[in-house]
Parts: structure tokens; C-alpha cells; sequence
């Protein structure tokens, strides 16, 4: 047997947070909720669920592990992350300048990317 992941877990301090800035991103809903635990939809068709774990402690340092985002224009996909309460963490970049991505922090501080398709 295979392993197959099931959820990808982010660490938070507040669910409702997370919850509107994530599915507000991606355009998914909630499909359970506990007091301290919330998983929103599937990570595509067959993909791993996305969850949120409420935690006492804030973050600190760079996340160990970030979800890549594949959007058609990165600047226009970070105002709408401004708009749901995302920071920019630097520049866009890119070693090719088809292909750019930029680094962002939800409102947590927690780092994602967008990348160009």
C-alpha cells in the first residue's frame, strides 16, 4: 500500500481567520469543524484536504513548508490576497521573467507563493 497524504495542516491562533482568508483565496468551504480543529475543501479533485489547528502560540520563523499556488497573473492574484488580508513579502521574482512568483504571508504570517501557470 501506498501512503496517500490527506490533509495539509496549518497552525493558527485564530480559526475564523484563517478561514475567511483561505477560502475566500480559494474558493473553498468548510467541511468540518471542531473547536479547535477546521478542514476546508479538497486541494483539487483528488487532493489532500486543507485544515487549520488551533494553537496557543503565534508563529515564529519561516514555515518548513509553504503551499505554491498556480495563478494566470501573479499581480493580479496578490491584490486580491491584499484585499483578504495578505502582505507581500518581497517582490515578485523569478530566475525567468515568463515564469514570475512572489512570496506572501496570510494573516497569520504564514509564507505561500504565487506562481505564474
Amino acid at each position: 500500500m501506498v501512503p496517500k497524504v490527506s490533509n495539509v495542516v496549518i497552525d493558527c491562533t485564530d480559526l475564523d481567520v484563517m478561514i475567511a482568508f483561505w477560502g475566500g483565496l480559494l474558493g473553498m468551504k468548510v467541511t468540518e469543524r471542531q473547536d479547535d480543529w477546521v478542514d476546508l475543501e479538497a486541494l483539487g479533485t483528488d487532493g489532500p484536504l486543507l485544515g487549520f489547528h488551533l494553537v496557543p502560540e503565534s508563529k515564529s520563523g519561516k514555515n518548513r513548508v509553504h503551499l505554491d499556488i498556480e495563478v494566470p497573473d501573479v499581480r493580479a492574484a496578490g491584490e486580491r490576497a491584499r484585499e483578504l488580508g495578505a502582505t507581500p513579502h518581497g517582490e515578485p521574482m523569478g530566475e525567468n521573467p515568463a515564469r514570475p512568483f512572489q512570496v506572501w504571508l496570510d494573516p497569520q504570517g504564514n509564507e505561500f507563493c504565487f506562481v505564474t501557470a
